[in-house]
């Protein structure tokens, strides 16, 4: 469990947006602007996944930062003069992710769900259609039973001194969503059907973070149990083999990021590993 909140809840989010035309300021230019990631953080590996699903590689850039943020406070050193010209005297740690304007030298945005938006709907044109038509709210829904029933619930269930009580109410909410979307996954390839979409790069991220992080808090009974989620955790491997997801899976980085802050005891299910995820990457590693 990590000592402090994710620098990403604690820096104040720049919102800017990409807009349709000239008229919005920030408008889609090939090679305008720029994507600043750190594989080992899930909001970056979430972008880095959308990017090379869209095919951007050729009108956008991305810039790949340490997996361990090397500023005391927490940030990127490197992204600091971005910061400040954004935002004189920044309070906060320079974070990723960023999305960076290269015309103006500032920050256009640093709010992960709203970079991910406008990769796909200013930028995308030949890869799947990351948010179908009709699919905001099922999409909210996926996201938010990520970031509450798994991750957060994760972390509750493996928190240093949680009573008897609190740890299995945790642990039943973490495995009500397994159950929940392996039932989903029953007659589907993927979440909302037989494509992929945003909800898919979602949940495949959380996964992550729940076998290469989470479950290094938790005993190994609670590890078997989440473990016993035969569909989930084969579409798990199915995408860890896709290119546009494997290759940005920095393994090492992640324990490294996690170990860097991580204040939590070490508990038995440490050593039950659910996916072997070098196994089933591409052999290829690809950039952004």
């Amino acid at each position: 469990m990590s000592a402090t909140p994710s620098t990403a809840v604690l820096t104040p989010t720049f919102r800017g947006r990409i807009g349709r035309d000239v008229r919005s300021g920030h408008y889609a230019v090939p090679h305008r602007y720029r994507l600043h990631l750190s594989l080992s953080c899930p909001y970056c590996l979430r972008i880095a996944i959308t990017h090379s699903l869209l095919g951007l590689d050729g009108i956008l850039p991305v810039t790949l930062l340490p997996a361990v943020p090397d500023h005391p406070d927490g940030g990127h050193s490197a992204l600091r003069p971005l910061y400040e010209a954004s935002s004189h005297q920044h309070p906060g740690p320079a974070a990723a992710p960023v999305l960076s304007d290269g015309w103006t030298g500032r920050i256009v945005s640093t709010h992960t769900p709203d970079i991910l938006l406008d990769l796909s709907d200013r930028f995308g044109g030949s890869g799947p259609v990351l948010y179908p038509h009709g699919a905001d709210e099922e999409i909210a829904a996926i996201a938010r039973l990520c970031e509450r029933d798994i991750t957060e619930a994760a972390q509750r269930a493996g928190q240093p001194g949680t009573d008897r009580a609190d740890h299995e109410t945790a642990l039943d909410t973490l495995l009500g969503a397994l159950h929940s979307v392996e039932h989903r996954l029953t007659h589907r390839q993927h979440l909302l059907g037989d494509e992929l979409t945003a909800a898919d790069v979602q949940l495949w991220v959380t996964l992550v973070q729940l076998d290469t992080v989470h479950r290094w808090h938790l005993d190994a009974t609670a590890v078997h149990r989440i473990a016993d989620h035969p569909r989930l955790w084969a579409y798990a491997r199915r995408l860890a083999a896709h290119s546009a997801f494997g290759t940005h899976l920095d393994l090492d980085g992640i324990a490294r990021r996690h170990h860097a802050h991580c204040r939590g005891l070490e508990a038995a299910g440490a050593a039950v590993q659910i996916v072997d995820w070098v196994a089933h990457a591409p052999t290829e590693q690809a950039s952004p």
